[in-house]
């Protein structure tokens, strides 16, 4: 199940206290002050694993607390410092403290990490507080809490291509026939309902991410079906693949609607590199008079017999070249 948003509170330990203790040791008053320090309290932090792609396991464990500090003993012992409570998360999190538009954190690279919450500071044991006029201090520190609170964690999906179009314009089969995912593909609308990433590889070592965004329709930009839920992953894209079917009888009408919905999410969108693709070319029909008088370069794909995809690939590898 692909999850790209929750909310989890989080708890970092308190820090220990200090001790009060004194050395038995003759001739030295009341045997000197000998307390040490309570240890830091655990932190509660992120970091990157680009081996998950969802927010899964965070969903359904809402509530993390890392350990206390332990306190400080005789002989000047220091206390062991909490243990940090990590977890693990996809790249491309967003983290905010909850219902705030700040962002406190976007981590996008593997073994990145972020302090959500800080351990609090162990106490100062009575052997800190000697002084001339004080030999004997029976004073110690206690530790400072840890800080806690409810943050929301929020995930948009790393790729460098993302593949747009309307329903069962052929996305789906698209990426199965480019790189090793496994997207349900049906003849109906609709079969994609979460975000699916691939692999492409290219030349001896290169290879680069390609995400077949779901439930776009006109509207969606508007809240309409899925649209809204799943627009925010083509942020992240570095380009975009259009994706038109051949049998549209209106493609420059199409084309320009999914620019709109991509404007009216966010105009930066348009800004970005694209390539646009007329899929299905396999299919034995008669264009429309729409192609015919279509304005934009495009490449034909057909992901059934593999037309124009080892093309589409090349052209796709120059543009991600360029845009390192």
């Amino acid at each position: 199940m692909f999850i790209d948003f929750t909310q989890v509170e989080l708890f970092a330990g308190k820090g220990g206290a200090g001790a009060v203790s004194f050395r038995k040791e003759k001739y030295i008053p009341k045997g000197g002050p000998d307390g040490g320090d309570g240890g830091r309290g655990g932190h509660v932090l992120f970091k990157v694993d680009t081996g998950l792609h969802t927010l899964h396991d965070i969903r359904y464990r809402k509530k993390y607390q890392a350990e206390n500090g332990h306190h400080g003993g005789g002989s000047n012992k220091t206390g062991r410092n909490g243990t940090d409570i990590l977890i693990p998360i996809p790249p491309g999190t967003l983290i905010r403290r909850k219902n705030e538009e700040n962002l406190l954190a976007d981590l996008t690279k593997d073994g990145q990490s972020f302090i959500a919450c800080q351990g609090g500071q162990g106490g100062k044991g009575n052997a800190r507080y000697k002084t001339a006029t004080q030999r004997a201090p029976r004073t110690a520190q206690k530790g400072t809490p840890g800080e806690s609170g409810f943050f929301d964690i929020e995930l948009k999906i790393l790729a460098d291509v993302g593949l747009v179009g309307f329903p069962n314009s052929g996305k789906s089969t698209l990426l199965s026939k480019l790189s090793a995912a496994k997207p349900k593909i049906a003849e109906y609308p609709f079969t994609t309902l979460e975000p699916q990433l691939g692999i492409v590889k290219y030349g001896e070592y290169n290879s680069f991410v390609m995400a077949d965004i779901p439930g776009l329709i006109k509207g969606a930009s508007d809240g309409k079906g899925l649209g809204l839920q799943f627009l925010k992953h083509i942020e992240r894209n570095k380009i975009h693949i259009y994706i038109i079917d051949v049998q549209e009888k209106f493609p420059e009408d199409t084309l320009e609607a999914l620019k709109k919905e991509l404007a009216q999410f966010n105009q930066n969108l348009l800004r970005k590199p694209y390539l646009i693709c007329r899929s299905k070319m396999d299919l034995d029909i008669d264009l429309s008079d729409g192609w015919k008088s279509f304005s934009h370069e495009f490449t034909d794909i057909s992901a059934i017999s593999g037309q124009g995809l080892t093309e589409l690939v090349q052209k796709i590898a120059k543009l991600i070249d360029f845009k390192n």
